[in-house]
């Protein structure tokens, strides 16, 4: 039965990993031995030790303390951009499937301009001319994120705005608006899930990146992004700079690509016929 199918070890392992992340987010300044903004000259670059469980950095900086806090980062920056992305893109891809016309075409033709362009070359256009902070970050990734939401929604929209139900709405007089976002959109948002679901990995990838290269999390701010680029000129000499930090990333991604299919086969209506 697809209702047991977050029980695989797939979905299982996916589930811990993003519970994991949660609380972690929510425990690091507890869980963290130093304070992020701590440093310890004489330990720079030293490997897993007492002091420092994981090793320390650059500047004697912690590496468990930033992993913990850098997992606080990434969790807010890919919930807020895929929360941002994915209410504009329902509420645009939900306007040009109901409306049509001029303004599905308009929309649409949008759409298509967006997606012709790489989406992490915008989101790097976008935070380069901005500035490294968080918000600019997010802003970027939403910015480029809501296309896949709006022809998502807009398919939908288009198949259910013919059922039964929606032409008895409309003949007791409920309004567009009404039929849009009480009867069409609640009807859409299996796949809107399944969507989100499989957004989260790609935008702390993403976010990742971004501090990888600079232009992401502000210079002192915990991220994984920023400590795997710290840790390449380090490799020969201290190589758990950016060992531990691109294996949190790392597992992250995966246990949250494992979770986005478990959800994705939960709804498939294929498997709810089994």
């Amino acid at each position: 039965m697809s209702r047991f199918r977050l029980r695989s070890p797939g979905g299982r392992f996916g589930l811990t990993v993003a519970g994991l992340l949660v609380l972690t987010a929510l425990l690091a300044p507890v869980l963290s031995p130093h304070a992020p903004e701590a440093i310890d000259l004489a330990s720079e670059l030293a490997p897993p030790g007492p002091g420092h469980p994981l090793g320390a950095g650059e500047n004697g900086i912690d590496l468990l303390t930033h992993i913990l806090h850098g997992a606080r980062v990434s969790l807010i920056v890919a919930v807020f951009a895929v929360a941002l992305s994915s209410l504009v893109g329902t509420v645009l891809g939900g306007l040009a499937g109901y409306v049509g016309g001029l303004v599905d075409e308009v929309l649409m033709r949008l759409t298509d301009v967006l997606l012709a362009f790489p989406g992490t070359l915008l989101a790097i256009f976008i935070t380069a001319v901005l500035g490294p902070s968080l918000a600019n970050v997010v802003f970027a990734l939403s910015f480029t994120g809501w296309t896949g939401y709006a022809r998502l929604t807009r398919g939908q929209v288009l198949t259910l705005r013919e059922r039964d139900y929606v032409q008895a709405a409309r003949a007791l007089g409920a309004s567009d608006t009404r039929i849009l976002f009480h009867h069409l959109l609640p009807n859409a948002a299996g796949p809107l899930v399944v969507q989100a679901t499989s957004a989260l990995p790609g935008a702390i990838l993403a976010e990742a990146s971004l501090s990888f290269l600079g232009l992401g999390a502000p210079p002192g701010t915990p991220s994984w992004g920023a400590l795997v680029d710290q840790g390449t000129q380090y490799l020969l000499v201290a190589p758990h700079v950016a060992l531990f930090p691109g294996l949190a990333l790392a597992l992250t991604v995966l246990g949250f690509h494992l979770l986005g299919d478990a959800v994705r086969d939960t709804l498939d209506p294929k498997h709810l016929e089994r």
